[in-house]
């Protein structure tokens, strides 16, 4: 029986001392090991053997990117606005020694100078460019931190601002400005419409009015055309009916129609002056009407000749 209990004791020592010098190191981790005090060694991930009861594990750290809530706090911009900034840490331990040994809290050291650089990275702007400068504030932190954090073997990564909040009055002026440029954008837009309008309109009427001109000019150079057309046909006809007169009267018997018609206009001429007025006009000698047409018969002779 006292064999049994000596040899459960024994295989419990065993299994003891086993686990104190057998470590199984997790990926992405190293623990940092300590050797009567001291720093000893790095372990890296994977099966390692350290020594019992003089060798301990001192810290564990995970080298994964971590990301780190860093608390809201208040700024005070350049304008002497206050601020509220959110915004996240991520970061990666290097150097586990380091990050051991170079800070007693990394994390409350980092959390600690990312608010301070914040803050004075924030009070040289003003407000409007805070919203504007994100991408500037964020590299600002990180080089600033990455600086420091050389030291406490850490990498910082990235700085993200997560919301920038104005106080409540700062969000209605705010928002009455942007009303205010978005209605003056409007009145912009409408007057811009209004000139382009009457741009247009003028230069409608411009058109309108040369083409009316054009159409004026067309129809008086069709006008002219046609009368000088109707012209050239009545003097056309005119020519025609002379020559057909002056062929007839060469022709046979043509003379004494000449005659004839001239005598007849001649009396009907004198029958008309007769009657104008009240006054009946009669010829002194009415034997002499015979030598009256004679003579304009005598007219007309040279005429037809030529």
């Amino acid at each position: 029986m006292e064999m049994n209990v000596v040899a459960v004791v024994l295989l419990v020592v065993v299994i003891f001392i086993a686990a104190q010098t057998i470590k199984i190191v997790p990926e992405q981790h190293a623990w940092v090991v300590e050797r009567l005090g001291r720093y000893h060694a790095t372990l890296r991930p994977g099966l390692t053997i350290v020594v019992p009861f003089i060798d301990r594990v001192a810290y564990r750290h995970v080298l994964k990117e971590i990301a780190l809530d860093v608390p809201s706090q208040i700024c005070i911009t350049r304008d002497n606005t206050q601020l509220q900034v959110d915004a996240v840490l991520y970061f990666q331990v290097t150097d586990p020694m380091k990050a051991s040994y170079g800070a007693s809290n990394f994390i409350m050291a980092i959390t600690q100078l990312s608010q301070t650089t914040l803050r004075s990275v924030i009070g040289r702007l003003e407000l409007d460019k805070t919203f504007e400068e994100r991408a500037v504030i964020n590299r600002s932190v990180v080089d600033s931190l990455d600086e420091a954090a050389g030291n406490w073997g850490v990498k910082v990564l990235r700085y993200e601002i997560k919301d920038l909040t104005p106080p409540q009055e700062i969000l209605r002026a705010m928002q009455s400005q942007i009303t205010a440029e978005r209605e003056k954008r409007a009145l912009i837009a409408a007057s811009e419409g209004r000139r382009q309008e009457q741009i247009n309109l003028a230069s409608g009427a411009r058109e309108a009015a040369i083409q009316q001109s054009e159409g004026e000019r067309q129809a008086a150079t069709n006008r002219a055309q046609g009368e000088a057309s109707a012209i050239t046909a009545v003097a056309d006809a005119n020519a025609q009916a002379i020559q057909t007169i002056a062929a007839a009267i060469q022709s046979t018997g043509g003379m004494d129609a000449v005659n004839l018609k001239i005598a007849e206009q001649y009396v009907n001429a004198f029958g008309n002056l007769a009657k104008a007025g009240n006054t009946l006009i009669v010829p002194a000698n009415l034997g002499e009407m015979s030598s009256m047409i004679a003579s304009a018969l005598q007219i007309v002779q040279p005429i037809v000749r030529k």
